[in-house]
Order: structure tokens, then C-alpha cells, then sequence
């Protein structure tokens, strides 16, 4: 659906920006409490936790993350998401959120509309409450940008560093081709992420969002790197579809793709893998997959994963 309207009536700068808020706090519905809970106030107030505080931003950008192939509905469910799965990925749970949006005063209210409805059914669905946020105008362009609270649900935050040389590499899901759709539809793997951080073998976390041969060397200890095998990379459907268009390997697409939002993680090279591995099935349908290990130099047959790039942005 097109953001931008030629329609005067149907622009948003019809409505002027307290009309716009007031409007925003309708769509929104039950997902923003009263104030000063949520909108209405220089700030909202958030009840005392007794547990450490996460926070995580993120955007959704125009012509960047989203195009009018795309439902408003969906951008806004991407962009909570998105920020859902960087919880996710410490073992967290969501509390609260604000959004702030810059917009061009042509951008359509029946648009603008059906993102904010498509945001409170997200915020909803995770028990995420919208409490506050800004407008400002963008010449041309639409952006949103929602940042998150979070916290931690026991007494260990699982960070990116913590694996040694020797550690387990596993994946949950399938990798790669997200632009066909996975990248505004995928499930963030808050459940799987809270029960990661309760096993003591997991040592270290991230999720898949700018491709796995980029954001794996960020858990990789020091002088190691990560020896995979290529056989046990979980491809996608969609990583195979691309490939047979585009003349790309699908384990190409499925390394480098990004926008995959799922959960990468370390265990210890003692562990019992199998024993984790019977554990995870009793409780998730979530794919998981051991892809290889960190070693000091390339096993035989692993894969040259630094032959492979993930999307690097400003580039």
C-alpha cells in the first residue's frame, strides 16, 4: 500500500499534529495506558522492576526496510519485532515501548492508520504496552523508530561474549531468502531465548540480523574462529527459490541474506549435546541445528566463512 496521498483531505497534515496524537491514541487503543502511564505527558512513568533493565532501538525506513508491497500492518509488526527479537537475544521479556515517526505531511491517514492498529495488535500479542513517542516532519520521506524496554527474567543475561575456543555453534530456524517475506512475518524467539539463558551450558547469544557470516565472529573468542559445516547450515525454502533465480548458491544466500531473526548461540564444548538437544524438543517446534565449533585454525572441509558477507549498511 502507498504511504503518500495527493489527496489533501486524506494527508495527515489534515489533521495537524494534536489531531494526529489524539488520533494515534485511538488506533492505539487498549495496547497505551492513560497517562501518565503512556501518551500524554513529557514522559511516561513505568512501575519499579526488581530485575535489570534492557533497551534496544530500532527503525523501519521507507524505500529501506519496507516498500508499498508491504501492508502497514505488517511494517508496524516489523518494526516491533525487530526490537522483540534484540530481547530475544538476551534471554529477555518486553515491557514497554515508545515510537517516534517522522513523516512527510502527505503521508496517508488511512495508512498511518492501519500501522498504528497493526502496532497495538503486536504490542498485544507480546504484552508490550506503547507508552509514549514523538512526531516530527520529514521532507519526502517516512520513518518509524521504536525503542524498547525489557528486562531480564532471572539472574543471568546471557551477553555475545562468553564462548571459548572449543564451544558449539547452534542456530535455531532456517537461514537466508527472508526477502520473499520471512523478513515481516517471522516469529521472534523470545520463549527459546528466556530457556537458553537458564541453561548453564549456553554461554553465549545473538540473533541473526544482518546474516550469519556477519554476526557470527561477534561471539567468537579470541584467537579462534568459527569452523562450520556446510552440509549443516539449515537452508531455508526461500534461500533454494532465490538461488534458482538469481544463479546465487542458496547456502550463499542463506549465510549473507540477513533479516533472519534467529537465535545464535554457544555451548559448551563439554556439554552433552544430545542431552540439550532431547531437552529443547520436549519444549519448542523451533529447528535447532549445531553447525560447527569454534577452533583455533579451519578444520578440514569446514567452510572459508570469511569468503562470505553479510549486509553491512552505509554500504
Amino acid at each position: 500500500m502507498q504511504p503518500f496521498t495527493a489527496t489533501p483531505a486524506e494527508a495527515v497534515r489534515s489533521l495537524g499534529e494534536l489531531g494526529l496524537i489524539a488520533a494515534i491514541r485511538r488506533w492505539l487503543g487498549t495496547a497505551s495506558p492513560p497517562e501518565p502511564f503512556g501518551i500524554g505527558d513529557d514522559c511516561a512513568v513505568l512501575p519499579a522492576s526488581r530485575h535489570r533493565q534492557l533497551v534496544t532501538v530500532d527503525p523501519v525506513v521507507y524505500g529501506e526496510h519496507f516498500d508499498d508491497s508491504i501492508p502497514p500492518r505488517a511494517v508496524a509488526a516489523k518494526l516491533l519485532k525487530r526490537n522483540l527479537s534484540d530481547i530475544a537475544a538476551m534471554g529477555g521479556r518486553p515491557r514497554a515501548a515508545v515510537i517516534a515517526l517522522a513523516l512527510d505531511e502527505t503521508v496517508s491517514r488511512r495508512w498511518l492508520e492501519q500501522f498504528y492498529r497493526g502496532l497495538a495488535a503486536t504490542a498485544r500479542t507480546y504484552a508490550v504496552t506503547i507508552v509514549g513517542g514523538d512526531i516530527t516532519r520529514q521532507k519526502g520521506g517516512l520513518a518509524a523508530t521504536l525503542t524498547l524496554l525489557g528486562e531480564v527474567n532471572g539472574p543471568r543475561v546471557l551477553t555475545r561474549k562468553g564462548a571459548k575456543t572449543g564451544d558449539w555453534i547452534f542456530v535455531t530456524g532456517t537461514l537466508g531468502g527472508s526477502i520473499l517475506g520471512h523478513h515481516h512475518r517471522f516469529t521472534p524467539r523470545l520463549a527459546e531465548g528466556a530457556w537458553l539463558a537458564a541453561r548453564r551450558e549456553v554461554r553465549s547469544l545473538i540473533d541473526v540480523s544482518d546474516g550469519l557470516a556477519k554476526d557470527l565472529p561477534a561471539l567468537a573468542p579470541t584467537n579462534a574462529i568459527p569452523s562450520l559445516c556446510p552440509p549443516a547450515i539449515p537452508i531455508s525454502a526461500a534461500a533454494r527459490t532465490l538461488a534458482q533465480r538469481d544463479g546465487r548458491t542458496a547456502l550463499a544466500h542463506a549465510l549473507s541474506d540477513g533479516e533472519d531473526f534467529e537465535l545464535l548461540f554457544t555451548v559448551a564444548a563439554r556439554a552433552d549435546r544430545a542431552a540439550l538437544a532431547t531437552a529443547w524438543r520436549k519444549k519448542f517446534r523451533t529447528r535447532l541445528t549445531c553447525i560447527g565449533r569454534f577452533t583455533r585454525t579451519l578444520e578440514a572441509g569446514a567452510l572459508p566463512l570469511d569468503e562470505f558477507k553479510g549486509y553491512e549498511h552505509l554500504r
